[in-house]
């Protein structure tokens, strides 16, 4: 029952493999890591008891090499007794023949090896694995030294090894040697990474003894993963050329670098024994005596060993697969949901019929409803992360456009200088008696048609956000299977939402345009002329002190200035003393000195106001900023209001309605449909892989079940 779970998760491996997709579920397996001069291959070859890893110098394994044993009873052999022990279950260990000396009794092979891309071709000799590894790898990877993180499936088929699922991947490297990629470190190691970092995978940490454990390349990198160790084993390879009194029982006591499944001490065949081809069979035996007969280690010969190796793996993988069996059922279950449903929503190939008139007209009817909804604020997909649809449109009006229009400031532009000029210009050849009117509406007409801007940039904001929600709903499944449908709709509604701009625009610029055409200074809330002069008259003169407080600064007193309306009402005084020049005019010239006493000079080409303002100019300018200041915050509060309700109007409610039509009009054509409803080879190719996986999931799901 335990070798079963084994069997299982291989069949699980090979559901995924045959289709040819990624396993999407994290399988139980024993991965094998370690540096190149590790003896990785020696160690594999003595599990299995054979001679069939590529051998060379530099990055032999080029790519991840997923290798399953299984163990078969020996039907085609007549063995000894010692031979033909059968295998039995005694705490997960299992007893297995360690002997090839038997005789055939019919052409059949004993043991075999397959390899997953050649099904149904069975390997009798292991020279041929070889080269078919070889062959494979350089498929892949080519004949110079790179490496493809595509496995290589091998089942060993064989009486003589124990059922177990090993992941031989590259031995680490540090230099590039040769013609070897000048990143081999780091593509090896993100590689090794990608396996090891999945928590059902055991590790299997090769390093050897005759080097520094503190520097070993496997064990820092499974630490990277498995900082505590619980799925760590490490194998000390090269125990035999240790220097003569040193051991490995303090690591094997976990003195050194503890790991919770312990450290396994091996005896591999050198270099030497290699190109001697010295048989395994030979080397284990060898290996055997060492530990028997070395004062170190014959007290725990027994837990030495490639044999005792092969037996604690298998246990240990037995045991790791009972406990993530329940795990991997549900994955599977959670997994294949994932793969319907998304093959669900990819929907069947289209027949050439007649029915592309109704699904276009379904797509459009479905694009429309889900437009308004967000527009609306009504859908059933409501964001609880960020604003959306109609909630950004909103605070384009009440935050974007309404700030921007209260931070208009009248005066930022029109300065007192201004206004004095304006002032003078207005009155034409006689001077005022009283503020003119036509003054105060040339500027704040000014002021009204800055509005403009903002108003219209509020328009253009609103519109992009329609493009947000058009690009919003353009990113469904939909219109991933049919290109050519989205980038119809796209261009439609695009156009449409630009013809919508024109007629918006004017409408928006009307209403500015309404505003400064009329100036209403009978509105409710426009201060005054009286009301202004009042307020500029207490700024200039403001109330006397207190009694008490006037009699100690009377001493400090200054003459009060003029009263306002004096100093409007009152026409300005010409003083003859020369230098005395107090009016506007006067300001002009007060600084020149004529050359005689009669003699006159043309005023110059530009005249420009220039100088201090008297005091009646200074009153005069204060009364015309106070009614520009109040009239201008009148209509802000109007364009604020209206400006939003324009666009409703002439842009977003015009679009809810009409857009349907818009593209009925446009798509809804004989002509056009199958165009339409050409699938992308992206879609075409996602089915593919979803059905594909859906077969390997249920498979997987009937194999599980099954346990």
């Amino acid at each position: 029952m335990d070798a079963s779970l084994i069997k299982t998760v291989n069949k699980l491996q090979d559901a995924f493999s045959t289709v040819g997709v990624q396993n999407p579920v994290d399988l139980p397996q024993i991965v094998v890591i370690g540096s190149q001069s590790s003896g990785k291959s020696s160690v594999l070859e003595n599990i299995v008891g054979r001679d069939f890893l590529p051998r060379g110098t530099g990055i032999v394994t080029r790519r991840p090499l997923v290798l399953q044993l299984i163990n078969r009873p020996s039907q085609n052999v007549k063995t000894d007794a010692k031979a033909d022990a059968k295998a039995d279950a005694k705490d997960g260990e299992t007893e297995i023949p360690n002997t090839r000396e038997s005789i055939n009794i019919n052409d059949e092979p004993d043991e075999w090896g397959e390899f997953l891309h050649i099904p149904g071709v069975k390997f009798s000799d292991f020279n041929k694995i070889r080269e078919e590894i070889v062959k494979e790898t350089e498929s892949k990877t080519g004949k110079n030294a790179g490496i493809s993180p595509s496995p290589i499936n091998l089942r060993v088929f064989s009486p003589y090894v124990l059922t177990l699922t090993l992941v031989d991947l590259p031995g680490l490297t540090k230099v590039p040697v040769g013609d070897q990629p000048k990143d081999i470190e780091k593509q090896i190691k993100d590689m090794i990474l990608k396996y090891i970092t999945k928590p059902n995978a055991i590790i299997l940490a090769v390093t050897a003894a005759n080097t520094d454990l503190a520097n070993s390349d496997g064990l820092k990198l499974a630490r990277e993963v498995d900082p505590e160790g619980s799925r760590t084993i490490g194998v000390l390879t090269k125990i035999d050329l240790m220097d003569q009194g040193t051991d490995v029982v303090d690591i094997l006591a976990g003195r050194i670098i503890p790991l919770r499944l312990g450290y396994v001490p091996v005896v591999n065949r050198g270099q030497k024994d290699i190109e001697n081809r010295k048989a395994i069979n030979v080397a284990l035996e060898n290996e055997r005596q060492f530990f028997e007969n070395h004062p170190s280690y014959k007290s725990k010969a027994q837990y030495c060993g490639t044999p005792f190796l092969a037996r604690k793996l298998n246990m240990i993988l037995m045991h790791h697969i009972r406990n993530t069996l329940p795990e991997i059922k549900s994955k599977i279950q959670v997994v294949l949901q994932k793969y319907q449903a998304e093959l669900q929503s990819l929907g069947d190939p289209l027949d050439d019929g007649n029915n592309h008139a109704n699904i276009v007209l379904n797509i459009i009817t479905e694009f429309c409803t889900e437009f308004r909804t967000i527009v609306d604020g009504s859908s059933n997909e409501l964001s609880t992360f960020e604003l959306s649809g109609g909630a950004r449109i909103s605070y384009v009006f009440h935050e974007v456009f309404s700030h921007g229009v209260k931070s208009i400031d009248p005066f930022d532009q029109v300065k007192d200088v201004d206004i004095r000029t304006i002032l003078y210009n207005s009155s034409g050849s006689s001077p005022a008696l009283f503020v003119p009117t036509t003054a105060f509406e040339v500027i704040v007409k000014q002021q009204i048609k800055r509005l403009e801007e903002p108003s219209l940039k509020c328009v253009s904001l609103v519109y992009d956000e329609l493009v947000r929600i058009l690009t919003t709903l353009l990113t469904k499944q939909l219109f991933k299977r049919f290109p050519g449908l989205k980038e119809k709709f796209y261009s439609v509604v695009v156009v449409f939402f630009k013809k919508s701009l024109v007629p918006t625009n004017k409408l928006v610029q009307d209403l500015v345009s309404m505003e400064s055409c009329y100036i209403n200074t009978g509105h409710p809330d426009f201060l005054n002329g009286h009301k202004a002069m009042s307020i500029v008259n207490e700024k200039i003169n403001p109330p006397p002190p207190p009694q008490n407080q006037q009699k100690n600064n009377s001493s400090e007193q200054k003459p009060a200035r003029a009263s306002i309306t004096n100093l409007i009402s009152n026409s300005a005084s010409i003083d003859n003393n020369e230098g005395n020049n107090t009016g506007f005019f006067g300001s002009f010239f007060s600084a020149k000195k004529t050359k005689k006493p009669g003699a006159m000079e043309a005023p110059p080409q530009v005249l420009k106001a220039t100088g201090n303002l008297s005091e009646r100019e200074y009153a005069e300018t204060e009364v015309i900023k106070l009614l520009i200041q109040s009239y201008f915050n009148i209509v802000k509060r109007t364009v604020i209001d209206m400006v939003p309700k324009a666009i409703m109007l002439s842009l977003v409610s015009h679009a809810k309605e009409e857009l349907q039509r818009e593209l009925l009009q446009e798509l809804y054509k004989a002509e056009v449909l199958d165009e339409l409803l050409k699938e992308s080879e992206y879609t075409q190719q996602r089915r593919k892989e979803c059905k594909k996986m859906i077969e390997a999931l249920q498979k997987a799901d009937e194999i599980v079940s099954a346990v």
